[in-house]
């Protein structure tokens, strides 16, 4: 079975080009989650599904479910997707839209686990520092998690940073047992 990302790709890539092209990213991105959202409820992923049902009946179905929230040029593209049986794909096509979207605005969505909850002072001076070591414009996301029993541990796309206690217990661990 092919992934899903793979089948996605292209089509989130064409996407993001026409909307940037057309300076509309913004509004992509709500129609993309809108769409996805709709392909993520169970009773539609499984209509989408029904093999009995030609792709212009499910194309139609969903593109009357979203109405007057999408424009003819989201239409053509859900109808691309419909041709090629690719509707539930939709949920990886807006994730992979957004990356790129974040990838061309320079920003990225960071997730800070504290023990504690931050002040809003203490996240932004966090948020600060991180944007000038990612050169992106950081948002931090924070994460209260006691289990860290104290420092922080930062997730920022592929790149984790861990200054708990409880991550230092464990490298300390770790090296006693070698």
């Amino acid at each position: 079975m092919i992934n899903t990302q793979t089948l996605a790709r292209p089509y989130a890539k064409a996407a993001f080009e026409f909307a940037s092209a057309g300076g509309q990213t913004e509004s992509w991105s709500g129609m993309l989650n809108l769409a996805a959202i709709a392909v993520e409820v169970p009773e539609v992923a499984e209509f989408l599904k029904n093999p009995r049902l030609t792709s212009e009946e499910k194309v139609k179905t969903l593109v009357d479910a979203l109405g007057d929230y999408i424009d003819e040029a989201f239409r053509n593209f859900v109808n691309a997707l419909g041709e090629y049986d690719r509707l539930l794909v939709l949920p990886t096509v807006r994730t992979l839209f957004e990356d790129l979207k974040a990838e061309a605005d320079k920003t990225i969505d960071v997730e800070v686990q504290t023990a504690y909850e931050l002040s809003a002072e203490q996240l932004q001076t966090l948020a600060a520092a991180l944007s000038k070591r990612l050169d992106r414009t950081v948002n931090p996301q924070q994460v209260v998690n006691p289990a860290l029993i104290g420092g922080l541990l930062i997730r920022a796309g592929d790149v984790v940073v861990d200054g708990s206690v409880r991550g230092k217990l464990s490298q300390l661990a770790e090296s006693l047992k070698s």
